[in-house]
C-alpha cells in the first residue's frame, strides 16, 4: 500500500471516530484543502459526462427538452445541472445529496468560469442562497428515499451508485417505480476499486479479494464502496421490473496491464461465479425504463 493511500485511510479512520457533525466538518475542510483540481478542469470533466449523457439519450430516443430532471448526488458543485439547463434546455433540475457541500463562494466562482467558457449569462434565482440559477434546486442533507417526489421525467446519477448500499439502491428504485413510473433513469457507474486511483500498484479489482466482513472493516462512511459487479446491478434493476433500454461498459483487454493486475488478484469465492468480462466491467452506462 502506498504512503498516500495509508495517509488517506488513516485520516478517514480518525474522522470516522469523531462525532458525526465534527467528522463531517473536518472531512469537508480536508476535501477542500487537498482537492487540487481547478474549476476549469471540473467543468471539462463534467462536460465529458454530459456528452456521454447526450449520446445515451440520443441512442435511446429520449428528448430532454423542457423535461424535469432529478439528480442523485449533488457533489461539490452543480456542474451537471448547469449542463442540463443550458445545453439540454431542460425545464428544472432538482439535485439531492445526503451531505451539504455547496457554498455560495464556490458557486459564484463557477458561475464566472462557466460564463467565460460558454458565454452564457446565468440568471440567479431571487432567493439566491447558493448563487444558483433559476430552475436549479438544491436539497442537501436529504435522503431521496424519504421525501415525496412530485414530478420528474428523468432521473440521473454520475459516479454515485457505486457508493450506495445494495439495499438503498433497491429502495430508491422501488420509490421511482411507485412515484414516477414513467420516468427514464440514467446511471453512469464507476465500479472499480477507488483505492487504485491513489495507489497505482493496486488492481482496479483488488477489493474483490476480501469477503464482506473483511471489506467492511476496511471502509468508513467517508469511502464506502459497495463492490457490486455488472450482473448484480442488472439483477437489482430487472427484479424490480425495469427494462434495460441501453447498456454500455468497458472490460479489461486481455493484453493490457490492467488485465494482468486483475489476474494477480486472488478472488474471494463470492466472485468466482462471474466471468472476467463481468468482473472487470467498468465505465458502466445504463438507461432504464419500467417495462
Amino acid at each position: 500500500m502506498s504512503l498516500k493511500l495509508k495517509a488517506k485511510n488513516t485520516l478517514f479512520r480518525i474522522l470516522n471516530m469523531l462525532p458525526e457533525k465534527v467528522g463531517d466538518s473536518f472531512y469537508h475542510k480536508a476535501q477542500e484543502w487537498f482537492d487540487s483540481s481547478s474549476i476549469h478542469y471540473k467543468i471539462k470533466s463534467s462536460q465529458s459526462s454530459y456528452l456521454t449523457f447526450q449520446r445515451l439519450t440520443k441512442k435511446a430516443g429520449i428528448s430532454v427538452l423542457d423535461k424535469s430532471v432529478i439528480e442523485i448526488g449533488s457533489g461539490w458543485l452543480p456542474l451537471m445541472p448547469y449542463f442540463f439547463k443550458y445545453m439540454g434546455k431542460v425545464s428544472t433540475v432538482e439535485t439531492y445529496d445526503l451531505n451539504k457541500h455547496y457554498n455560495k463562494k464556490n458557486i459564484g466562482n463557477l458561475n464566472l468560469e462557466f460564463y467565460e467558457k460558454f458565454k452564457i449569462p446565468l440568471e440567479r434565482a431571487q432567493n439566491g442562497k447558493f448563487n444558483l440559477p433559476e430552475g436549479i434546486r438544491y436539497y442537501p442533507k436529504t435522503d431521496l428515499t424519504k421525501v415525496a417526489i412530485k414530478n420528474a421525467e428523468l432521473v440521473f446519477s454520475r459516479f454515485v451508485l457505486e457508493h450506495v448500499s445494495p439495499l438503498d439502491i433497491k429502495r430508491m428504485h422501488q420509490k421511482f417505480k411507485k412515484e414516477i413510473p414513467d420516468a427514464y433513469i440514467i446511471h453512469l457507474i464507476s465500479p472499480s476499486d477507488h483505492r487504485s486511483y491513489v495507489d497505482k500498484n493496486l488492481s482496479n479489482q483488488d477489493f474483490l479479494r476480501f469477503n464482506e466482513e473483511e471489506w467492511k472493516k476496511k471502509q468508513t462512511r467517508f469511502d464506502y464502496h459497495n463492490r457490486l459487479r455488472l450482473p448484480q446491478y442488472l439483477e437489482i434493476f430487472k427484479d424490480l421490473g425495469y427494462e434495460v433500454l441501453l447498456l454500455e461498459f468497458e472490460s479489461a483487454n486481455k493484453s493490457s496491464d490492467t488485465y494482468k493486475k486483475f489476474k494477480n488478484v486472488p478472488l474471494h469465492a463470492d466472485y468466482e461465479k462471474y466471468s472476467d468480462e463481468e468482473l472487470t466491467a467498468g465505465s458502466i452506462n445504463i438507461v432504464l425504463k419500467l417495462g
